[in-house]
């Protein structure tokens, strides 16, 4: 037996890359994953119902056959944000884009809130309301079908809100998590954050969330109670080639969207 220092050559085994982690393209492992059942797919590309979110994924985001097949899915001249995405081929136009970070919960202490309430379907108008008042992300009618939506209450009133979003193989998304600006100060989310993670490492996997890299309050909150940096990420939403067969978007929508996190 022997040893070299010399490294190996390229055709090496040893000398291969990585395996790309499942949070590098959190959206499409979520909606070939765990999430497959609300999933409109179309060969390499697929999105969540307009209704649920408005993400969008492709397979492989440099090649040309899953933009392809993105613009048969969502057809002409449409906006929609797409996941993992630095470059777009020919013909497609980058309307928005802005940084990002990715965080997984690495010392995060889980906690049950039990004057936490399960929101559901009846509980979207106040969702939505609170949702236009703090701005953390896209929440759509049927977004608390993602996963498990948790909220804090007074005098009945809805005052804070966390939930699950993305659910790669392994992985969920914390996502949505906001504090009525009446009530900020008094640890409200982060209570949340901790009762949601609580649910989700009991089914095994792993939380973890995103953020804008602008909004270093909010990165510092997450740092304090047990999240690290994994990576850099771009928000990004395209227009697909084509004349427009939808009705635009509204302005503060495409705001709320390209705001929301996603990998």
């Amino acid at each position: 037996m022997s040893t070299s220092v010399y490294p190996a050559p390229p055709s090496s085994p040893a000398a291969r890359l990585p395996e790309p982690h499942v949070l590098d393209n959190a959206a499409w492992a979520a909606l070939t994953g765990p999430q497959a059942h609300l999933a409109e797919r179309h060969g390499l590309a697929a999105r969540f119902p307009t209704d649920v979110s408005p993400f969008t994924a492709l397979a492989d985001p440099t090649d040309v056959r899953a933009w392809d097949d993105l613009a048969v899915l969502v057809g002409p001249g449409a906006v929609t944000p797409v996941a993992a995405v630095h470059t777009v081929p020919d013909g497609w136009h980058v309307e928005q884009s802005g940084e990002g970070v990715q965080m997984v919960a690495t010392a995060l202490r889980d906690a049950a809130a039990p004057d936490a309430v399960r929101l559901g379907l009846a509980d979207v108008p106040e969702i939505l309301e609170l949702v236009e008042l703090t701005k953390p992300g896209p929440f759509l009618p049927r977004t608390v079908e993602l996963g498990t939506y948790l909220g804090l209450r007074e005098g009945g009133r809805l005052i804070a809100l966390a939930g699950e979003r993305l659910r790669p193989p392994g992985w969920t998304e914390i996502s949505a998590v906001c504090t009525h600006p009446d009530h900020r100060g008094r640890g409200l989310a982060t209570r949340l954050v901790r009762a949601v993670a609580a649910g989700i490492r009991e089914r095994g996997d792993t939380p973890f969330l995103h953020a804008a890299a602008s909004n270093t309050n909010a990165i510092r909150l997450y740092e304090s109670i047990g999240f690290t940096l994994r990576r850099r990420t771009r928000f990004t939403r395209v227009r697909t080639p084509g004349e427009l067969s939808d009705p635009p978007v509204r302005a503060g929508q495409e705001k709320s969207e390209l705001r929301a996190e996603t990998a």
